[in-house]
Formats: C-alpha cells, sequence, structure tokens
C-alpha cells in the first residue's frame, strides 16, 4: 500500500509534503538543580518541573503518610470503611471483596473489623497536592484531596501524538518540543492552513492513516489532526482541532475547515477541544470535519483512481468576535 501524502501551507512558510510515518520517542536526560530550595521549585515555570519531581522534606513526609493510607492490593488511598484482619493488616473496602475475605498480606481471616483509628486520623491530615512538583501550592484535607487533583490546573497533559500510545506527560512547553524532537511533527506559525490530501487508492483504508500539525499563534498551540478511518464499512476522511491547554482556555477559540471542489464545498466550525480529551474521544465522537468517501471522490473530481482533498482553516479567538460584534452595534 503506498503512502498517503499531506501537504501544508502556512502564512508564514512554502507548500511542503509530508510523509504518514511513525517516529518512536527517544530517551531523554533532564537536570535539574537540587540546591534550590522549595519556594523557589513552586514557581519555577520551566519545562524542566514537568519531568522531575522537586525533593523536599515537607514532600518526602507527605508521601510517607500517604503510603500509609495506600491499599496493599490496588495500591489507592483509603477510604472509609478501611477495614483490617486480627493482625492490624489493612485494605480498602472494594478490595475486600476480591481477596474473599482474606487478609493479603497474612492470609488470615479478615472478618468485620474496622480500623478506626486509620480513619480517624484520616480527617485531621491536610496533605499537599500530588502535582506540586509541577507548581501547585494546594494543601487539602485527606478527604477532598483525591476530588483536588482530578481537577488541578496544575497535573500534566498527555502526549497528544495519535500514532501510537505514548506514555510521555508534561506541561505544555515540554509537549511542544517532544512532538518537534520525538515525533518529528511539522510546527507552523499563524492562525491560517492550507492542507492538500493526496492518496492513490481511495479504496483502501488503513485505520492507522493519520497525520499531525501543530500550529502556533495568539501565543497558544493547537493540534490539526487529518485521520482516514473505516466508519461502517466504508472509508471516512477527518480533520480536526485539538488545544494544548485546559478545557475552559479551549473555549476562547474558535476554528473552521472548509474542503471542496466541482463548484461545491462542506464547511465546519467549532470549538477546538482540549487535549485533555483524547485523541481516539474527539475521533469517535465526529466533533470535526467529516467528509464520507463518495463525496470526498466528488471533491476530487469523481475519478476512483486518486483521491486528491485541499483543506483549508483558520483559527481565531472569540474576543476578537466580541470587540467587532461592538464596533458593528456602535455603527448601527
Amino acid at each position: 500500500m503506498e503512502e498517503d501524502r499531506i501537504e501544508c501551507v502556512t502564512t508564514s512558510s512554502s507548500e511542503r509534503l509530508y510523509e504518514a510515518d511513525v517516529n518512536y520517542p527517544q530517551n531523554h536526560n533532564h537536570n535539574l538543580n537540587h540546591n534550590h530550595n522549595l519556594n523557589h521549585n513552586h514557581n519555577h515555570n520551566q519545562a524542566s518541573k514537568s519531568r522531575r519531581k522537586v525533593a523536599s522534606p515537607l514532600i518526602s513526609s507527605a508521601n510517607t503518610v500517604v503510603e500509609i493510607f495506600e491499599c496493599p492490593v490496588c495500591a489507592n488511598a483509603m477510604y472509609p470503611p478501611i477495614h483490617q484482619c486480627h493482625n492490624g493488616h489493612t485494605l480498602c473496602s472494594e478490595c475486600k471483596t476480591r481477596v474473599h475475605n482474606r487478609c493479603p498480606t497474612c492470609r488470615q481471616e479478615l472478618g468485620e473489623i474496622r480500623c478506626l483509628a486509620l480513619e480517624k486520623v484520616a480527617e485531621s491530615l491536610e496533605l499537599p497536592c500530588k502535582y506540586s512538583s509541577f507548581g501547585c501550592l494546594e494543601i487539602s484535607p485527606y478527604y477532598s484531596k483525591l476530588k483536588h487533583e482530578a481537577l488541578c490546573n496544575f497535573r500534566p497533559f498527555s502526549c497528544p501524538y495519535a500514532g501510537y500510545e505514548c506514555s510521555v506527560v508534561g506541561d505544555i512547553p515540554y509537549l511542544v518540543s517532544h512532538l518537534k524532537d520525538d515525533h518529528k511533527v511539522d510546527m507552523h506559525t499563524g492562525c491560517t492552513f492550507n492542507h492538500r490530501y493526496v492518496k492513490s487508492n481511495p479504496l483502501e483504508v488503513d485505520n492507522a492513516t493519520w497525520m499531525l500539525t501543530v500550529f502556533h499563534c495568539f501565543g497558544q498551540y493547537f493540534c490539526l489532526h487529518f485521520e482516514a478511518f473505516q466508519l461502517g464499512g466504508a472509508p471516512v476522511y477527518m480533520a480536526f482541532l485539538r488545544f494544548m491547554g485546559d478545557e475552559t482556555d479551549a473555549r476562547r477559540y474558535t476554528y473552521s475547515l472548509e474542503v471542496g471542489g466541482c463548484g461545491r464545498k462542506l464547511t465546519w466550525e467549532g470549538t477546538p477541544r482540549s487535549i485533555r480529551d483524547s485523541h481516539r474521544k474527539v475521533r469517535d465522537s465526529h466533533d470535526g470535519l467529516v467528509i464520507h468517501r463518495k463525496l470526498a471522490l466528488f471533491f476530487s473530481g469523481g475519478d476512483r483512481k486518486e483521491l486528491k482533498l485541499r483543506i483549508t482553516g483558520r483559527i481565531w479567538k472569540e474576543q476578537n468576535l466580541e470587540s467587532a460584534a461592538s464596533i458593528s452595534n456602535l455603527c448601527s
């Protein structure tokens, strides 16, 4: 099967040719000055803090306390009811049924003994967020710590690369470097783009056919995905945008995509999804420009021998629309 080709033209670069090759990341060594104190590390905003944890007596002590409340079976934090065996070994209530009422440590029968002392201690605990090494200064009561961490603005992002399950996590500056250096993703500056997708055999679609380009505009980074996959037994082509940041910030932007040919065009306009949502989740929700094979062939001139799609797009900030609306109201 011949490889698909994609070309991208932005306002700041000439036309280029891309191939859908998968590049595996290489190991990186990251240095961090351990002589910095804790307060400096909390305020340190460089990408290196996203890969290394900052060692400090406070965090080390907190980690030791957390280990006491760690279930020996699932390794998650234990919450009431916390169970124990006759020898004092503890585990969470969910795992109690998994081990068939036998202590996973000493194999004694568990019975229905609650560890009330540990539950009481937990009520008095206040612990730092586990993302403290990423800059979070939040101190939470033990029983609300998980809720905070699930929504913490400092929690790292997963790599948005869709070629395979990349396990790299980090802050946005680090992920941008990671995409460029390890995945060899093409980087472009500008809020407009022009892609050309060419496929020699449009009747054959591989689920691994995908492209990714990163755009930098308005001081932010955006991931433009182009996919070819099977839907209902027929090939489907899809383009969508993801914002490299949280959902709240993503809502400040809007993007449009347009594809056409033979005097017809198909347009999509929407809000980019945050990379907090996985690539597969966005794709499977069809939240983007979806082009079915028959329409794609029509845009290509009706020739089934080769597929040629040209997709243009633009990203803009919602506040610009609000300003334009205010000016319009003043003029009317």
